[in-house]
């Protein structure tokens, strides 16, 4: 392989942990260089993974990150030594891209970073309290120490930033939409990877299932986006690792009034102590409650729970879209869970479901049966990937 092309490095993180891949772009290149993550950053314990090609280990290291800023330093440091003293196609990199949670109504497509942007996130903070703050502080801290690099934010609501009105809008006063009070959607670059990959099929009726400790679905037709199951939150839709997905208020209302439950308590209760993990009361970990829900009656409510309700949306999306051609299972779960396919899929056989349950269970790309009106798919998520493209597209000069 030449070297002719820019290597684009994407971070992708969480409060105490940051992922990052590092992908050669440019004439008719997209080749993933090296993966990894810094874990437990702010924790004792630290570690930093890097994998190459096939998944191979290049690095495993203890480490000891105070913050994402010695998180960053450290994965910059480790790309050096590698492209040094292992991989000669291990360059620096040309530019960074970020997946950005939330961009608020004003950011519906990436954007170039910079002062203006940092300080406009700022203020969205409140819209993203459990994934702004970090984020803000990886692209301050790749600003910090390597100055001229340029960083692209890419925003996980601009998706859905063309879904119906009707979709958007909460049925609340016109003054709280004018507020940014409104349905926003997750996981949009997720859904934009899966219509690269369904080609012509897109063109369709298609929903999409990302399915991992966070998951949602979208309801796409013609490569535009229909309706959501996410609202103004990550915290919205249906139930998740450990987030509740949507709740009667009036059960919030009723904890506050009654049951002495403040903004913190709340928080805690629908982000972290909800979903799987509240329902089983032992794992937000989908494998675990499948290999024990035949021993434990809680995990098994709490997959049944997880698949009906999947099942209900499917249905709902579908209704949205007049009709179903191509349904996609994508994320964690989605990828590897086949019984939560097969459950989730049970009884669709009027949208024209028809599901092979050899295929399914082998996790073949298509696990429809070939009469099926409705082709099942299953589609390997690669959010990065579309980071690594808008990072190139705005930044990387062509030659």
């Amino acid at each position: 392989m030449d070297l002719d092309g820019q290597s684009v490095l994407v971070f992708n993180l969480g409060s105490s942990s940051l992922k990052f891949s590092m992908y050669l772009m440019g004439h008719g290149k997209e080749e993933l260089l090296v993966s990894g993550e810094a874990e437990r950053i702010g924790i004792e314990g630290g570690r930093l993974r890097v994998r190459g090609e096939n998944s191979a280990v290049l690095e495993d290291v203890k480490a000891s990150f105070a913050g994402h800023e010695a998180a960053v330093r450290s994965i910059f440091e480790a790309i050096d030594r590698l492209g040094k003293n292992k991989n000669k196609e291990i360059q620096k990199p040309s530019a960074v891209g970020h997946r950005i949670v939330h961009g608020g109504a004003e950011h519906t497509a990436p954007a170039v970073v910079d002062f203006h942007l940092i300080n406009e996130l700022k203020g969205k903070v409140p819209f993203a309290p459990l994934h702004l703050p970090y984020e803000i502080r990886c692209m301050e801290a790749v600003a910090l120490h390597y100055p001229g690099l340029p960083q692209v934010a890419c925003f996980d609501t601009a998706f859905h930033r063309d879904m119906p009105e009707a979709a958007r809008h909460l049925p609340l006063p016109a003054s709280l939409w004018k507020a940014g009070i409104l349905r926003y959607g997750f996981h949009g670059l997720s859904y934009e990877y899966v219509i690269s990959v369904l080609g012509a099929e897109a063109e369709g009726r298609v929903v999409i299932a990302h399915l991992g400790n966070g998951a949602s679905m979208a309801a796409v037709r013609n490569r535009r986006p229909v309706d959501t199951t996410m609202g103004f939150t990550p915290a919205g839709g249906f139930m998740m690792g450990t987030r509740s997905g949507d709740l009667d208020p009036g059960v919030l209302l009723y904890l506050m009034t009654q049951k002495g439950f403040d903004a913190g308590m709340l928080d805690d209760l629908v982000n972290h102590q909800a979903g799987l993990l509240g329902v089983s009361g032992i794992s937000s970990d989908m494998k675990t409650l499948l290999e024990n829900r035949g021993e434990n009656p809680r995990a098994a409510l709490a997959v049944d729970m997880f698949c009906y309700q999947l099942r209900k949306n499917i249905g709902a999306l579908a209704a949205a879209l007049e009709g179903l051609d191509t349904l996609v299972f994508t994320g964690g779960i989605g990828e590897k869970a086949a019984p939560v396919r097969r459950q989730a899929c049970l009884g669709l056989g009027h949208l024209g479901i028809l599901l092979d349950e050899q295929k399914n269970d082998l996790g073949e790309t298509i696990i429809s049966m070939p009469d099926s009106r409705c082709r099942v798919r299953v589609i390997r998520a690669n959010e990065d990937l579309v980071i690594a493209r808008h990072t190139a597209r705005l930044t990387v000069p062509v030659r």
